[in-house]
């Protein structure tokens, strides 16, 4: 199976594809009763909050019957002008069942266009520049291309990112517009297949920002935007588990630059260091220290503005912002509304501005934009997510756990009330003395990703059923900062499993639920903590549903040809060590079947995918039933035999019919027959 082009496995995967339909047959008209039920969440007419950059305001919008996007912009001050159509994906998509945009990139003067496409669900992007006057396509055209894309400051060239064969991002090229791809210089190539590049520009503009990343070490090269030609400079050598990123600050001298860094510890503090003391060499002397190192919050991000700085961290597990002005002083933290919501910086693109851009959301609150004013914190609505359907029925409350060790675990939970007037008590989120409720149970916990609260509305065919949405916390993750990560990665991940079995028997235990009505649900490495619960807890699950798992975890490990290999070697050990090999077979899932007791399971695949080969989960189903597997509990394995990305259909259309093939499984799988 490991040969994904042959003839053979597509036959295989189009066999179980069948099976899959024959299956599921009866599920027809659930199936299209909750695709009609998410189609009518938001209105199918629908536009994104504007963003201003120079002379445009823009937007994104989709419009009713059509898959993709629509990327527009009025000039700004001409309120009664039409709209400019930049980009229509729905035109790029014709011919093709898939359409990926990996950059779409104005230039500075406003006038081209850098757009890339992926017609299959690869990731590799062919890359072009429109001339927004006239509306075409230049002659340049660039195959082979990743994510990220800057311009210079002349608006006459760019950087953009190609990968090597094993789609790793190695080299960084500069294009000079009408000129051709062979003859673009490679600014950066590195070599050390622990590092993937990417590339960036400083909120100032001053700067091109290219950047060498492994899963904890870090190194940023800057090139002058209005000097593209010149050498990239080093910000702070490499060093092996030291990280940092940055953004940059006008002022005397080409300003400063500020970096969040984790040299003093884990959760990292935030630095500042003169431009013009910037010479490719060991310049920590002559950092100075702006917000200290600090055990109980997390230093996540950095953004300069003409008079002040916006620092995203996380504290108790939330996002919060903290605005200082320009000596550093803090002004004010900015936190969340209420529990179930989050904070973050929306797209700020403009850098001399009295008001920055927030999105504030929450599992059960429509995303809305708002500017948050510098100089006194007030805050306005520029635009909130329309919702077809009232939002006063549903709440969401926050209780911890307890797991194996000790350590509490943040579960989120969601639900439909009884009434819009019953209220939900933070401890029992107002569901004891209920009886037991369907519920999904949610995880992820990898690469120090968080499941922060987002508007999460295709989940409401769900909850209108009476499901609680149960999203657990794990570590792994990083919702409890950098040592969250570290307490679930390599010789600790284990944590990551058992923290989500944690959650799964506090939810039986309160009475929230029974095994007989609980689903579990993860995508990718959530996909590897499905497999791995469905050996650990079989007995705790009716059913769970693994999309695109990475459950041969040793064997994709010991393969350094694959996509990601080496640079995932820093997140789940590398099996050519004894220690690490031993660790890893005691939870690889494709090692430790689920056994006689296992859950109904729903595997899904992606035939382009490159981040969990298709492979994966084949072999693993197949393993599963190769290994006498016995009873009623269903095993369908459904795999995207056209284009799709790693994450499933990218249509809108397509991704709700894909939805609503998940939720019909969970629904059915939990419904008494």
């Amino acid at each position: 199976m490991r040969r994904v082009d042959t003839p053979e496995l597509q036959d295989y995967l189009v066999a179980e594809n069948d099976w899959t339909a024959q299956r599921t047959a009866h599920l027809a008209d659930l199936r299209q009763t909750i695709f009609d039920e998410l189609a009518g969440v938001l209105p199918e007419d629908d536009v994104s909050a504007p963003w201003r950059d120079g002379a445009f305001d823009y937007r994104v919008r989709r419009r009713a019957g059509e898959q993709y996007r629509v990327h527009v912009r009025t000039a700004v001050g001409a309120p009664d002008a039409a709209e400019e159509v930049l980009l229509d994906e729905n035109e790029l998509a014709k011919g093709s069942d898939y359409l990926d945009l990996g950059v779409c990139q104005v230039s500075p003067n406003g006038r081209l266009l850098a757009y890339s496409v992926d017609h299959h669900g690869k990731e590799i992007f062919t890359l072009r520049v429109r001339d927004l006057t006239t509306g075409e396509d230049l002659p340049d055209e660039l195959l082979g291309t990743m994510y990220g894309l800057a311009w210079a400051a002349d608006s006459n060239s760019f950087f953009y990112t190609t990968v090597d064969e094993s789609w790793r991002p190695d080299q960084v090229h500069r294009h000079v517009i009408g000129t051709t791809q062979h003859g673009d210089e490679v600014v950066w190539h590195e070599l050390d297949r622990h590092f993937e590049l990417e590339i960036g520009t400083t909120r100032s503009r001053d700067f091109v920002v290219l950047g060498a990343f492994s899963r904890d070490t870090s190194e940023i090269r800057l090139v002058p935007a209005a000097d593209p030609g010149r050498a990239p400079v080093v910000v702070q050598p490499r060093e092996r588990g030291r990280e940092y990123h940055l953004d940059h600050q006008r002022g005397p001298d080409g300003g400063r630059l500020l970096l969040v860094v984790d040299d003093a510890g884990p959760e990292f503090r935030l630095v500042e260091l003169p431009v013009a003391l910037v010479d490719g060499g060991d310049q920590r002397a002559h950092w100075r220290e702006i917000l200290p190192h600090r055990h109980d919050v997390r230093v996540v991000d950095v953004d300069a503005f003409a008079d002040h700085v916006v620092v995203t961290e996380r504290a108790n597990g939330q996002h919060q912002l903290r605005v200082l002005d320009a000596s550093g002083q803090a002004l004010r933290v900015v936190r969340r509304d209420g529990p179930g919501e989050d904070v973050s910086l929306g797209r700020n693109e403009e850098y001399d501005v009295a008001a920055v851009r927030l999105v504030r959301e929450g599992w059960v609150r429509p995303t809305t934009d708002i500017d948050h004013t510098f100089a006194d914190g007030e805050e306005s609505v520029v635009h909130a997510q329309q919702v077809l359907h009232g939002l006063d029925d549903y709440a969401c409350g926050e209780v911890e756990v307890a797991a194996a060790d000790g350590a509490l675990i943040p579960l989120s939970l969601i639900t439909r009330r009884a009434s819009p007037s019953s209220t939900m008590p933070a401890g029992s989120f107002g569901l004891a003395g209920t009886g037991p409720r369907p519920v999904l149970l949610y995880g992820y916990g990898s690469y120090e990703s968080c499941l922060d609260p987002e508007f999460w509305y295709q989940m409401r065919p769900l909850l209108d059923r009476g499901f609680v949405l149960a999203i657990a916390h794990i570590r792994g993750g990083g919702e409890r900062g950098r040592t969250w990560w570290e307490q679930g990665r390599l010789l600790t991940k284990r944590n990551t499993f058992t923290d989500f079995i944690a959650c799964a028997r506090h939810l039986i235990g309160s009475g929230v639920t029974s095994p007989d009505l609980l689903v579990a649900r993860g995508i990718s490495a959530g996909g590897l903590l499905m497999g791995a619960a469905s050996f650990l807890g079989p007995e705790l699950f009716r059913a769970v549903v693994a999309e695109v798992p990475f459950v041969d975890v040793i064997n994709s490990m010991l393969d350094d040809t694959l996509p990601l290999t080496v640079a995932e070697w820093d997140e789940w050990g590398d099996p050519r060590d004894p220690d690490h090999y031993a660790y890893m077979s005691s939870y690889s899932p494709y090692e430790n079947l689920p056994g006689p007791r296992r859950p109904a399971m729903l595997v899904t695949g992606s035939r382009h995918d490159p981040r969990v080969s298709v492979h994966e989960p084949a072999k693993w189903v197949a393993k599963i039933r190769a290994d006498g597997d016995q009873g009623d509990a269903e095993l369908l394995l459904q795999t995207a035999l056209g284009g799709a990305a790693h994450s499933g259909p990218a249509g809108r259309y397509d991704a709700w019919r894909h939805e609503a093939l998940l939720h019909a499984f969970a629904i059915d799988a939990v419904t008494p027959h």
